[in-house]
Formats: structure tokens, C-alpha cells, sequence
């Protein structure tokens, strides 16, 4: 890919963690947000976006090279939020737009209820959110199975379970080729600490609906528009009927931004304008 700006990489150290961040382009402040996705899987969509934002990407604390004090120390989006307005309060940029995915989404909807003076507008792209579904005290037994699973030292049982409860179709060869045999250390030490330390605390998660309903901050709920059937899918959608929204479709499924990031930005771009 062109870059069409430079890369400003930097950290900045918050309580109990120090953050990785880059910052691309100028203009009008956009987040982009994961948990456990970090600042490179934002990459591609950046670059496209820094042509008329400031854009920020990070590594969630304890991913990559955001590091902990303590690595056994869970991640909540309570605490990833409180990252986040501490990353936008130092640029001294903001407010901004935040587009938050997966974790990321949960991550966003935190900060809104935190900090909504930091936020102009708020993109939840598929949260995994249990708590806005009538079946979540299910669900979160079936979370809990996946993470006993994984720390058994089953990794591929683990994802074949996270991938069932996702209602995401993973054939068995994908499933070896991606999770199984020699693997990044990088990669390994990420999925570790979002299995053991980060997946049930952002699952379980449960929104102050009154909050966001009065919230100054406009909210967009995001859906892949490949993902119908999928568990966030549904999870948006119960959001948004809760919060008296309609969703709105982004292209390809829950990673849409990383398999066509031209799309993506260019849909983008429609919504904040």
C-alpha cells in the first residue's frame, strides 16, 4: 500500500500500563479502536483516512507493545476507556470521533458514558455485549467453558468454541493452519492475555442504557453487512433497539475495516459526514 502520511509512534504511560499509539495525518481527531485488535490491524484504514483526519491507533494494554506492570492484571473496558480519554487528553486533539470494533466497540461505549466530553460521535461495530441479550446468563456460562477450555492448554478446542458462540463458520484446516503449529510469540502472548485476562470482563460488560440514551454524543451502532446471523449481529441489533436507534450496515463482516479497507473508509467517510 502508498502511505499517503508519515507514522508518529510514541507511548504514553498511564496507571499500571504504558500505551503504544501512532498518530497519521491531519485535521479532525478519529480514533480507531480494538480489544485485543491493536494499532496494526487499523493500519490499512488509517492511511486512507489521514488524508483529512488526525487519526489514532493503539496496542489495548496488554497487547503488543502496550505493557503492563503487572501482566496478570484483567483488562476492563472501564480501564481501556479511561486509556483511551487519557491517549485523546494528551494529543489535545479532541473531542473525536471514535470507531471502536469488537472489544473496541465496548471500549467506546465506556468512554461515552465516562467521558462523553471527549467524543463528538461514537461507531460500536459489533460489540459482544451478553447483557443485551435475553439469553446472557447462558452465554456467559458458555464463556466461562471457553476460557476454562483454553487455560486447560486446549487452544484449538478454545477457538472452536469461540467460534461456535460466535455463529462465525471456521473450517477445520483454516482453524489448524491459523491456530495450530509453530506461531508468532507475539501472537501467542496477546491471545493469552485476551483469553485469560480480557474476553469475560468485556463480554459481561453491561451498559447504562439511561446514560447513553441521553447522551450529547451521537451513537451509531455499526453491523457488518455480511455478518447477518452472526452472534454480534445480534448483539447490535439488541443494542440499538435498546438505545431507540437504527443500526447502521458497514461493509463486509466483523473485521470489514481489515478486508477491504477502501470500502470501509469510504462508507465511513458517508457516516461522520
Amino acid at each position: 500500500m502508498t502511505r499517503t502520511s508519515s507514522v508518529d509512534a510514541h507511548t504514553l504511560d498511564v496507571p499500571g500500563a504504558h500505551l503504544y499509539y501512532e498518530v497519521r495525518g491531519s485535521g479532525p481527531l478519529v480514533a480507531l479502536v480494538g480489544a485485543p485488535m491493536d494499532a496494526a490491524a487499523f493500519a490499512p484504514l488509517a492511511e486512507l483516512l489521514a488524508t483529512e483526519y488526525t487519526v489514532l491507533t493503539t496496542d489495548p494494554r496488554g497487547h503488543k507493545n502496550s505493557v503492563l506492570d503487572d501482566p496478570e492484571q484483567d483488562s476492563t473496558p472501564q480501564l481501556r476507556a479511561d486509556d483511551l480519554a487519557r491517549l485523546i487528553t494528551h494529543l489535545d486533539a479532541g473531542p473525536a470521533v471514535v470507531f471502536g470494533s469488537s472489544g473496541g466497540a465496548v471500549t467506546t461505549l465506556a468512554l461515552v458514558q465516562a467521558r462523553p466530553d471527549l467524543v463528538t460521535i461514537a461507531i460500536a461495530h459489533e460489540p459482544p455485549l451478553h447483557r443485551v441479550l435475553a439469553d446472557h446468563d447462558e452465554l456467559r456460562s458458555r464463556a466461562a467453558d471457553l476460557v476454562a477450555t483454553y487455560a486447560s492448554g486446549d487452544v484449538l478446542g478454545a477457538w472452536r468454541k469461540f467460534f461456535a458462540n460466535a455463529n462465525i463458520e471456521m473450517p477445520e484446516p483454516a482453524l489448524h493452519e491459523m491456530f495450530g503449529g509453530d506461531r508468532d510469540p507475539a501472537q501467542v502472548a496477546s491471545e493469552r492475555y485476551w483469553y485469560l485476562h480480557e474476553i469475560q470482563g468485556t463480554n459481561w460488560w453491561e451498559p447504562d442504557l439511561g446514560t447513553l440514551r441521553a447522551t450529547p454524543v451521537r451513537l451509531v451502532a455499526g453491523i457488518g453487512a455480511d455478518s447477518t446471523g452472526q452472534f454480534c449481529d445480534h448483539t447490535t441489533r439488541a443494542l440499538a433497539a435498546q438505545l431507540g436507534i437504527e443500526p447502521t450496515l458497514f461493509p463486509g463482516a466483523h473485521v470489514g475495516f481489515v478486508d477491504d479497507p477502501a470500502g470501509f473508509a469510504t462508507r465511513l467517510r458517508e457516516v461522520l459526514r
